[in-house]
């Protein structure tokens, strides 16, 4: 089946390897597959706290599209850009993709997290269509103060993967993919595996080391001081197609995360069959279910150590965690289905534009 044009309009590097830029590729790629011609507009990295000159760029390119195109823009520029929603929102069919929303961002001042809520609240008022990627996000904007009746939730997905080592026997192999920044819970992780240094295992992380220099000498000055360089990992960022034969070669997922709306990198390392130890956040309980992993309440340093101890310490109970993790991995949706998901989103809207256009006036 053909569709009509769709502008994505997404800000930043397309091919980082975090979340949200790996959902972003995955929906190009499968909407191209399902007869949507997608193109891609880059804005500005400064998102969500445009420059002026981001601001500039982003309306000479809402100004050169023609009148009635369909435009998809990632909500961490739409939310920071009202003023040119507003202006546009009459002559183009705007869609608006929420991963998470902006206020949500662990960390954020309560003025500044205040001035993103309705900045963004704003720019959603004048969209044609709301979709976010998680149930916890679409909570969260109600919560905030989004009244439309309608929004599409449309999921991340994880393909079945290759099962990794999971050997419990020996060495663990702990793994972590999360940006090193404060809402991603390094340090309280690094604390909490401090007094289990004499258990043998080897933890190895993988995220930006850019994205927040701050955390990121605090993560190496806390290493330093507890003596563990030797045996915790900080690769940085890697393309996201590397990421297999890490979680292959791993036995243990580990995220002491404080806040998610969804959390890829969990569904990847189920996809694998790694047994999860994690934060109750987001969509997290629910891929993990009730066997595949020891979730505790984001911010728990003591529950954290404690469940980490029992998988170091218990081969049995970990061998019993990654027999869950197997059960949930045939839980997973596939990429194809999320894919199919907007692409029916986008054709409703589609649609009711071109309805809209025929109706007679007065």
């Amino acid at each position: 089946m053909t569709h009509s044009a769709l502008q994505f309009l997404i800000p930043g590097e397309l091919h980082s390897g975090t979340g949200g830029y790996v959902y972003d590729r995955r929906m190009i790629e499968g909407l191209r597959a399902l007869g949507w011609q997608v193109t891609v507009h880059a804005l500005d990295s400064s998102f969500p706290h445009p420059s002026t000159a981001a601001l500039a760029h982003a309306e000479h390119l809402l100004s050169k599209l023609t009148d009635g195109a369909l435009v998809l823009i990632d909500g961490l520029a739409l939310g920071a850009m009202p003023e040119l929603i507003e202006t546009h929102a009459a002559r183009l069919a705007i869609a608006a993709l929420v991963h998470m929303p902006l206020a949500s961002e662990v960390g954020l001042a309560p003025l500044r997290a205040e001035r993103l809520r309705q900045q963004e609240l704003r720019a959603l008022q004048h969209v044609c269509q709301v979709i976010v990627t998680s149930r916890s996000s679409e909570r969260l904007l109600r919560g905030q103060g989004l009244h439309r009746s309608s929004v599409s939730v449309v999921t991340p997905a994880a393909d079945p993967a290759t099962l990794a080592r999971r050997r419990y026997d020996e060495t663990l192999r702990l793994l972590c993919v999360a940006t090193i920044n404060d809402g991603k819970g390094h340090e309280l992780l690094i604390e909490a595996l401090t007094p289990l240094a004499h258990l043998p295992w080897q933890l190895c992380c993988i995220g930006s080391l850019t994205r927040s220099p701050a955390t990121v000498a605090r993560v190496r000055a806390l290493l330093q001081r507890s003596g563990l360089e030797a045996r915790v990992a900080l690769l940085g960022e890697r393309p996201h197609q590397e990421l297999p034969e890490h979680y292959s070669a791993s036995d243990l997922f580990v995220l002491a995360t404080r806040h998610e709306s969804y959390c890829m990198a969990v569904a990847e390392a189920l996809a694998h069959g790694l047994p999860i130890i994690s934060s109750r956040t987001g969509a997290i309980p629910e891929l993990v279910g009730p066997h595949a992993g020891i979730l505790v309440d984001p911010g728990d340093g003591a529950a954290l150590h404690a469940a980490l101890a029992r998988v170091l310490q218990q081969p049995a109970l970990a061998q019993q965690l990654a027999d869950g993790a197997l059960i949930a991995r045939r839980r997973l949706k596939p990429w194809a289905a999320s894919c199919a998901e907007l692409s029916a989103a986008l054709a409703t809207l589609q649609k009711s534009m071109g309805a809209s256009a025929r109706e007679p006036a007065g």
